[in-house]
C-alpha cells in the first residue's frame, strides 16, 4: 500500500514537471547588464531591500515588502523575500562582476519550501522587484535574460500581484 502510494506520488510529480517544463523546484534564475559600476547596482538594491524591510508598502496587496538583507559583499548580495500572506520564505542572491564599464549581474531565487514546483512567478518577482523599485530597468543600457526554462513561471509573471 505504502509502496503504491509512493509510486503515485512519484508519477504525479513527474507528470507536474514535465507539464510545467522548467525548474524542478520553484526557483528563477536572471542574468542583468547595465553600462554602471557595480558598486552603484549593489548600493542600488540593497537600499532598495531597507526600503521593503516592513509591510507598510504591502497593506494594499502585492509583494512589495518583507525582504530582508541576510549578508552583503562588494560581489555578492544574499537577501530573503517573505510572502505576506502566507509567510513562505524564498532566498536570493545577487552576483557581480564588473567588465569594464560593464555590470553584470546573476540573480537567483529561490523557494525554502522543499516541496514547492510551481509559484505563480513569485521567485522572477522577488528579484524583479527590486530591480524595478530602485529604477535600474531605467539605467543606461539594461538588458534582463531568463526564460521559462530557468525561471518558474516567467511566461505568466504578474509583478503587480506577486
Amino acid at each position: 500500500m505504502v509502496s503504491g502510494l509512493l509510486l503515485g506520488a512519484s508519477t504525479l510529480f513527474v507528470v507536474i514537471v514535465c507539464a510545467v517544463g522548467g525548474p524542478l523546484h520553484a526557483s528563477c534564475t536572471i542574468e542583468w547588464s547595465w553600462d554602471a559600476k557595480c558598486t552603484d547596482v549593489n548600493n542600488a538594491i540593497v537600499k532598495q531591500i531597507a526600503l521593503w524591510k516592513t509591510d507598510d508598502n504591502c497593506k494594499g496587496g502585492g509583494e512589495k515588502c518583507l525582504y530582508a538583507l541576510v549578508s552583503r559583499t562588494d560581489r555578492i548580495i544574499k537577501a530573503t523575500h517573505t510572502t505576506p500572506k502566507k509567510g513562505y520564505v524564498d532566498d536570493l542572491t545577487f552576483t557581480f562582476t564588473q567588465n569594464s564599464n560593464i555590470c553584470n549581474v546573476n540573480g537567483h531565487s529561490t523557494s525554502e519550501t522543499w516541496y514547492a514546483v510551481l509559484d505563480y512567478s513569485t521567485n522572477y518577482c522577488n528579484l524583479n522587484n527590486l530591480i524595478t523599485g530602485a529604477g535600474l530597468d531605467k539605467a543606461k543600457a539594461y538588458s534582463e535574460t531568463t526564460s521559462d526554462r530557468i525561471c518558474t513561471q516567467y511566461s505568466s509573471r504578474n509583478c503587480d500581484k506577486y
